[in-house]
């Protein structure tokens, strides 16, 4: 998956049902441990309530790798499963619900739970705005100066990404370049550099 949706923007559902009071929380989050943060912070600006359920699709909608999620007390299978079940059939990716419940002295029974929690998500999702992330991955390159401008138009052109640039006697460059432009970059870089100019894959830990 090259491509995916994410969420543009954060938004927040509330309803109250038999009294208690649910408050549904949506963010764009990279990857579980922004998840738990998330969830971290909503859980401090809600010391009172008596739940604070979450669930996650942390990564890209495919990675089950970055799916997550918890009941926070409630009973087992009853807010965090079916708020992630309403997650991945937003096919978002990078995305996290923190659901916050007031109790309101009445028993939702297990059906009702689900439906709350899950109902919650699925609100809020229907006012969230997304945009598309495109993967992209990091290459290196390195080039004097005279050949800056040349490496900038054609990022430009091809929307590849200058992750970072180091000054020295030369300039290196880290690229984050999409797999559907990688080979005409490339190809442009090297034939308008008279075959000076050709990018690296950078590998981990460089």
């Amino acid at each position: 998956m090259a491509e995916y949706l994410v969420p543009k923007s954060a938004v927040v559902f509330e309803e109250e049902i038999k009294k208690s009071r649910f408050i549904t929380y949506l963010q764009h989050t990279e990857g579980l441990e922004d998840a738990r943060a998330f969830w971290a912070k909503i859980k401090q600006e809600h010391p009172n309530a008596r739940h604070h359920c979450w669930a996650a699709v942390a990564g890209k909608p495919t990675d089950s790798l970055q799916l997550g999620f918890s009941d926070d007390g409630e009973p087992a299978g009853t807010a965090g499963k079916p708020m992630l079940s309403a997650l991945q059939g937003s096919q978002l990716g990078e995305i996290s619900a923190v659901v916050v419940r007031y109790y309101g002295g009445i028993l939702l029974g297990t059906g009702g739970l689900v439906r709350a929690y899950g109902n919650g998500v699925q609100q809020a999702l229907k006012l969230i705005e997304s945009e598309i992330k495109v993967e992209r991955t990091p290459f290196k390159l390195d080039c004097d100066y005279g050949q800056l401008r040349l490496v900038q138009q054609l990022c430009e052109k091809y929307q590849v990404e200058i992750l970072s640039q180091g000054f020295q006697a030369n300039i290196h460059l880290i690229l984050g370049i999409s797999e559907k432009t990688r080979e005409a970059f490339s190809s442009e870089l090297t034939e308008k550099s008279s075959g000076r100019l050709v990018i690296q894959l950078l590998e981990i830990g460089e």
